[in-house]
């Protein structure tokens, strides 16, 4: 039987913040060893997650700000020196549970809100199954070294609607397919690859991410075969929990919250900018 829900508090703020601040170290760490020239690194600034993955990476950014302690203005020096020695804007993704101080430090220095995120969350268990109709041409395996090429140009395709963000998308599945603290997934119909999926974990939370299908292979079944195999594999594995992150009202939320997932809370995005010469 699938567990219950924990309530949507401080507490599973903090173990869903940690996971996705545990992803994103991953991926660093990823960028680091396959492009040692972008200076990809992160660091722990008095409980918050800085990551450098490049000036213009969505990557870049913290998690955890206000997450284990009030913030103060000395660690929000460190933080803003850490991106503005790397000539890199500063942007942090700040849960609504966070301590107050973060918010009205964020205010006080002219941070600017630019984003919202929903997180969404459900305990799993190795028996799940999700609701929907199932495509019986379609599979679904963990990607072998054999895929990579293919996991890559399946990903970047996903996006094809959006030519101006195919090189970045290129460059984030490349590392993708190098990370040590995550898997890669596939889904084929009729032996053709036509969706992929990640997940990487963090103590009992399982994260997933990266979904893609390429535009002809839609409304077939393959996100929620990619998804119920995902979950069962984190199950499997010991974790209890899954998280994902959407854009709020998105038809990947509504799709999230079809198969079980509930939204904890939405998270801020916060961006400080230089003034502008005019």
């Amino acid at each position: 039987m699938t567990p219950p829900f924990p309530f949507a508090d401080l507490a599973l703020s903090q173990r869903l913040e940690r996971a996705e601040a545990a992803g994103c170290r991953g991926f660093v760490e990823a960028r680091a060893r396959v492009e040692p020239a972008v200076g990809a690194v992160w660091r722990d600034i008095a409980g918050t997650f800085a990551m450098f993955d490049g000036p213009s990476s969505p990557i870049t950014q913290t998690f955890n700000l206000g997450m284990e302690h009030p913030v103060d203005a000395a660690q929000l020096d460190e933080i803003e020196a850490f991106f503005r020695d790397r000539q890199a804007p500063t942007f942090h993704e700040v849960s609504p549970l966070a301590d107050d101080s973060a918010r009205r430090l964020l205010v006080e220095r002219g941070y600017q809100i630019v984003e919202y995120t929903s997180v969404l969350y459900r305990p799993i268990d190795p028996t799940i199954a999700l609701s929907g109709a199932r495509n019986p041409h379609l599979r679904v395996r963990a990607m072998a070294p054999a895929d990579i090429d293919a996991w890559v140009e399946t990903a970047v395709a996903g996006w094809s609607e959006f030519p101006e963000y195919a090189p970045m998308m290129r460059g984030l599945s490349v590392v993708n397919t190098q990370r040590t603290d995550a898997r890669c997934y596939l889904a084929t119909l009729d032996d053709a690859m036509v969706a992929t999926g990640g997940l990487s974990f963090h103590g009992d939370v399982a994260l997933c991410a990266g979904a893609s299908t390429i535009p002809t292979a839609r409304q077939q079944g393959a996100q929620l075969a990619l998804l119920e195999h995902r979950l069962r594999d984190a199950a499997a594995a010991g974790h209890t929990l899954a998280m994902m992150c959407a854009r709020p009202g998105s038809g990947s939320q509504r799709n999230a919250e079809r198969h079980g997932f509930r939204v904890a809370y939405t998270r801020v995005k916060w961006g400080l900018f230089p003034p502008s010469d005019g």
